[in-house]
């Protein structure tokens, strides 16, 4: 079945339309929804008919920042019932992973990510729509719609490090800029947010103690469990602990709290090993590192936990045919004439 989003995604779509003078209902007509279904924030709609929504939407109006200006809509409430325990967590760092943690109970195709090291922390976001198509305008509504989050706990004068994204500028920025800060950078290798891990300790202002045991009574009363195989579990580790040099079936099996055999016997049970997966992990970031020119080769040989260059340059050959400077000039070859 593919991933299914709340009506609750799509919050603002209606007004945003309208300011910008485009037909909201024929829009939504040609990927199957109709305006009714946003006015009950818990439905399920498809996740696909949904980004590309956003797609046409962006298309239609001329503007490339729609996804942006659609964030500026949401208000708390629309992540629906987490919310609520949401805003009496302590701190941001527990706030945040509660969300994180939950996130497919508002968002199917939401795949988002905290990951800490050097004293900072990186919240990646993927979407996982089940068909290939493109997302820029719904990846750049969910990136914007965590940066207002965090700055709703952590205050309006609140800036991260940095937002990323792994498509090209826009041919005007003002909006992002105007939304992020003027840290807002395009075409890296993956799209999320960096910022100081001590933002994540910062108490939450919104929270009231004495309701925080309530709002988590309800929330365990109605939550639905995430359906979390061994196997997502093993491949999100190797990604945090590659660039440590310590990536090794026995580093995640203590991460899990479990010995090696046991990793390896669940891991069977779906068909896959160790090895698989580390390899499948290292192809995809290997794709999002090489295809940028900001990365050397050395700084991207030591994120994927290689001892040396030579031995990333024979394992890269091996996989896709060329070696990583090559590989490297024949995707800019092929970007370049779509650029604008």
């Amino acid at each position: 079945m593919k991933p299914l989003v709340r009506t609750a995604a799509l919050s603002g779509y209606v007004e945003l339309c309208r300011t910008l003078g485009i037909d909201p209902q024929a829009l939504m007509k040609r990927v199957g929804l109709d305006t009714a279904a946003l006015t009950v924030q818990d439905r399920w709609i498809s996740g696909a008919a949904a980004v590309q929504l956003l797609e046409l939407s962006a298309t239609a109006s001329g503007h490339d920042d729609f996804g942006v200006l659609m964030a500026e809509f949401r208000r708390f409430s629309n992540l629906g019932p987490v919310s609520l325990v949401v805003r009496e967590e302590p701190d941001v760092r527990s706030a945040l992973g509660l969300l994180i943690r939950h996130q497919h109970m508002y968002n199917e195709v939401l795949h988002a990510r905290l990951s800490e090291g050097d004293g900072l922390a990186t919240l990646k976001v993927d979407l996982q729509i089940g068909e290939a198509m493109e997302a820029r305008q719904a990846t750049e509504l969910a990136v914007a719609v965590f940066h207002r989050i965090l700055r709703g706990f952590l205050g309006a004068q609140w800036q991260p490090l940095s937002v990323w994204f792994r498509h090209p500028a826009p041919a005007d920025t003002a909006t992002h800029r105007r939304a992020f800060g003027p840290m807002v950078e395009f075409g890296r290798e993956f799209d999320g947010i960096v910022f100081y891990s001590d933002d994540l300790d910062a108490p939450n202002a919104m929270a009231d103690p004495l309701l925080r045991e309530y709002a988590r009574q309800y929330f365990e009363s109605i939550v639905v469990p995430k359906d979390d195989t061994v196997g997502d579990q093993v491949r999100e580790l190797i990604e945090v602990l590659l660039p440590s040099g310590r990536c090794s079936v026995e580093q995640v099996a203590r991460s899990l709290g479990v010995d090696r055999r046991t990793v390896h016997r669940q891991l069977a049970s779906s068909g896959v090993t160790f090895s698989s997966l580390l390899n499948a992990t290292r192809m995809d970031l290997a794709e999002q590192f090489v295809a940028n020119p900001r990365r050397s080769l050395t700084e991207i040989s030591d994120l994927l936990g290689f001892s040396s260059l030579s031995a990333f340059s024979r394992w890269f050959s091996e996989r896709f045919g060329c070696s990583p400077r090559a590989w490297r000039s024949r995707q800019s070859r092929q970007k370049r004439p779509g650029q604008d």
